[in-house]
């Protein structure tokens, strides 16, 4: 059974006015793969992928140490060959580090040295720290307040992503204290497009649903590119399970929501891979970008954001 993804409404998003010289303009960022796609389905992604108007792309894998269609060595040719781009390359790691293995494979990640790395993990802080690699604080790493993040920038830390229920008064809160601390705020990147990634656990949930043991999986996750719905008994969309990561179910959209962005200091808008329409996405924010007026919402709305339930019941 594979997941059968429509033709998105957003392919065909209509355009809105633009003005050019935009003051403050972010960049864009694709972020890090979530989903378990075949090998060259996942080399072809990003040879076309690179072609976009994006400004950072994130490699790597990021939610199970199992999913080796890319080995190590592959994510950093990868990551050579579209580094000729001009655009920065990262590499992202993994956000639940359990086993040696997966710590050798963090360290061959770290010790290339010729890219910036995405932190997961604190062990991924710990060794870039160790080899004087700089880093982004993923949103995995949990930084909930300015003195962590001052911590963290002593070790390496050069950008970081805030946890996907980290709204704007939080963030405005944390950044203003680590200013007044006499701080210079790091790059502050945000998830503006995408599924959110709620959590992480040692057990995997796609195997769970299929009723087979984690370490017989079969990878079935890859039957999956854009993650197994999960309904409640109602059968109301509710999450989407990802191996041992579950999602919310919205594809959340902070387009309409870039003046707050741009005030608040927002300097990279992450956009999350996904199966189908993702050259249409980045378009779409590449216009929003270099305009004055706020884009119309093609996604769902984030209430986390708002200080809200994350979880909105109604599509734009």
């Amino acid at each position: 059974m594979t997941d059968t993804v429509a033709t998105p409404a957003y392919a065909t998003a209509p355009e809105f006015p633009v003005t050019l010289e935009q003051p403050n303009r972010v960049k864009l960022s694709l972020g890090p793969m979530q989903y378990f796609w075949p090998r060259e389905r996942t080399l072809a992604f990003y040879r076309e992928a690179i072609q976009w108007p994006l400004d950072i792309v994130y490699l790597g894998e990021t939610v199970c140490s199992k999913r080796r269609e890319l080995r190590t060595v592959e994510w950093i040719g990868l990551a050579e060959e579209l580094a000729a781009s001009g655009k920065q390359i990262v590499l992202s790691s993994l956000a639940l580090i359990e086993a040696e293995s997966e710590l050798g494979v963090l360290n061959r990640l770290v010790s290339h040295g010729g890219f910036w790395v995405e932190a997961n993990d604190l062990s991924a802080v710990q060794l870039c720290r160790e080899r004087g690699t700089p880093f982004v604080a993923g949103p995995a790493l949990n930084v909930y307040n300015h003195r962590a993040l001052a911590m963290l920038a002593e070790d390496g830390l050069r950008r970081w992503v805030p946890g996907v229920e980290q709204g704007h008064a939080l963030i405005r809160e944390l950044k203003d204290a680590y200013v007044q601390d006499g701080h210079a705020m790091p790059e502050l990147e945000v998830i503006a497009w995408g599924r959110l990634p709620l959590s992480y656990s040692a057990r995997c949930f796609t195997a769970r649903a299929l009723d087979i043991a984690k370490d017989q999986c079969g990878f079935r996750c890859i039957d999956y590119p854009d993650g197994l719905p999960l309904a409640t008994r109602e059968g109301r969309a509710f999450l989407r399970i990802n191996g041992i990561q579950v999602q919310g179910e919205e594809i959340t959209d902070l387009g309409p929501e870039l003046p707050d962005l741009r005030a608040l200091g927002v300097d990279i808008l992450r956009l999350y891979p996904q199966a189908e329409g993702m050259e249409a996405v980045v378009r779409h924010f590449n216009l929003a970008r270099d305009s004055l007026t706020p884009p119309p919402r093609i996604g769902h709305r984030n209430g986390y954001w708002h200080g809200e339930p994350g979880m909105r019941p109604v599509a734009a």
